[in-house]
């Protein structure tokens, strides 16, 4: 059951969102309506996302009354995106050639992944989360931190972990292809989101998050509100010859997660991340009825969105001078006033979800309904293998475009220069199409996978399980061999270490 069973069925393709107005259980299905421009070859693939456990969920904010509100929640993230899909499948994008042919291709290279580092042994696949990134090089870091934790209680442990989980995701926005970590543990250098992972960890360790003189392994108000873009450098041990992309946006996000921290109704009177716990704990919409405990993912998003709204930054896309976070206009979406063209994303939000899911699920053996609302990520490695594999190419216009900014770009005394790929902002029409593609080619590529594999009923892969053995670890390695100097992406962000 949840992210560790696979007593799953297929979930049946369901309404919009108004099917959910008075509440809905998990077995509805997803919220969101099979395209109607499917090919005949991927119909009845796009979706179909497994139905974990049967339980009453909170309906989503009508999007008439208060569309903030609706582009905020997780029922948005899907149902909105499906049209962008929609026109890719017909070849109608504007930024992106779409070669259908491709898609095999791509379902074949993830599937072969798989069965290379699994074998037949599918179900050892963990779900996408944090959890493994600490345990590059083999070592179980996380297993480490338990065990010299003896002295606490599980619910201790597992705030320890939220804590240390919820810092170390905000701080893995992209490192860049130069930024490096050497291990003070262990002396051995990693990279990219492992080398984020142990860096994090590593401060973790040391305090640098807490302002309690009993525990230095938390994260509080106090201690985040103390942080200086300095002294985050020097834990990450940035140098001139070490940087890494958005430095200031990662010091800020967590600067300003001191002040979200403020709120006792999600974090309790000591201003923890991991207090969370106790509030789903105690929620009215977590049901012990059976023995079990089963939590809402609608209410943990509604906690990480309420509780860390605060963070993000203002300049954001808005509604009714509402900052809805990671959302954004996209041209693709069907001729609309105001709010209806705008495609919400919430990747750090959902990253944050599946990590969190884990430690409370291994810990405290928490259940999760609705678990098929999240989505895939819409970030740079899911995109970039499609990418790399011919399913998308950009249009020449955007090409050039894209080019042209990165050739401004490796003016700048430390930015790339070496392998030349079109480069643009986060906020740029070509990223937030390329991004609203990849989250719905994700869910055709998980019906498609498990299909390549021959798995049916309750042995197939969870939409987490895929992006965790097959299609992120298939982008990191397709970017290994297209671009061997910087293993970049083959389209290059502007970050400012706040969205990736």
């Amino acid at each position: 059951m949840g992210l560790f069973k696979k007593k799953a069925s297929k979930a049946s393709i369901g309404s919009e969102a108004k099917s959910f107005r008075k509440g809905s259980t998990t077995s509805v299905g997803s919220s969101i309506k099979s395209p109607t421009s499917l090919t005949s070859k991927y119909n009845g693939s796009y979706a179909a996302m497994p139905t974990i456990i049967s339980t009453q969920l909170p309906p989503p904010p009508d999007p008439a009354l208060d569309p903030a509100a609706y582009l905020r929640s997780i029922y948005a993230v899907r149902e909105r995106n499906k049209f962008v899909i929609e026109a890719a499948l017909q070849n109608k994008l504007t930024n992106f050639n779409v070669d259908i042919d491709k898609l095999q291709d791509v379902v074949d290279y993830v599937a072969m992944i798989i069965k290379r580092d699994y074998g037949q042994d599918f179900t050892e696949i963990p779900p996408h989360g944090r959890w493994q990134h600490f345990e590059v090089g083999g070592r179980k870091r996380v297993d480490e931190l338990l065990r010299a934790w003896s002295d606490v209680d599980q619910q201790e442990k597992t705030r320890r972990l939220l804590d240390l989980f919820l810092v170390s995701v905000l701080l893995d926005a992209g490192a860049g292809n130069v930024w490096s970590y050497k291990s003070k543990e262990t002396g051995k250098v990693y990279r990219r989101s492992e080398g984020l992972a142990v860096a994090s960890l590593e401060m973790f360790k040391e305090g640098l998050f807490s302002s309690s003189p009993l525990n230095k392994e938390q994260v509080d108000g106090t201690g985040l509100k103390s942080l200086t873009v300095e002294r985050l450098a020097r834990g990450l041990q940035i140098s001139a010859s070490n940087p890494i992309d958005g430095l200031e946006g990662r010091a800020g996000l967590l600067i300003k997660l001191g002040d979200a921290l403020n709120n006792q109704k999600y974090f309790g009177v000591d201003c923890r991340p991991g207090n969370m716990l106790d509030y789903l704990l105690t929620h009215s919409d977590t049901d012990r009825s059976s023995g079990l405990t089963v939590i809402c993912v609608p209410t943990l998003w509604d906690t990480l969105m309420d509780g860390l709204a605060p963070i993000w930054p203002e300049s954001r896309t808005q509604v009714d001078g509402i900052s809805l976070g990671d959302a954004w206009s996209c041209s693709s979406m069907p001729p609309a006033p105001g709010w209806e063209r705008i495609v919400p994303f919430h990747k750090l939000t959902q990253w944050l979800a599946y990590s969190l899911m884990v430690p409370m699920t291994k810990l405290m053996g928490i259940q999760w309904a609705g678990e098929e609302l999240l989505t895939g990520l819409p970030e740079y490695r899911n995109g970039g293998l499609l990418i790399d594999l011919g399913l998308l190419t950009l249009k020449e216009p955007q090409l050039k475009r894209g080019l042209d900014n990165y050739a401004q770009n490796a003016k700048i005394e430390g930015q790339p220069n070496v392998e030349v790929v079109p480069m643009f902002t986060p906020d740029d029409d070509v990223i937030v199409e390329w991004r609203s593609a990849t989250l719905g080619f994700l869910d055709i590529l998980l019906a498609e996978v498990n299909k390549t594999l021959g798995l049916v009923g309750d042995q197939e892969l969870t939409l987490a399980q895929m992006l965790e053995a097959g299609t992120w670890k298939g982008g990191r390695e397709m970017a290994e061999v297209s671009r061997p100097n910087t293993k970049e992406p083959p389209i290059m962000l502007l970050s400012d270490g706040t969205v990736f």
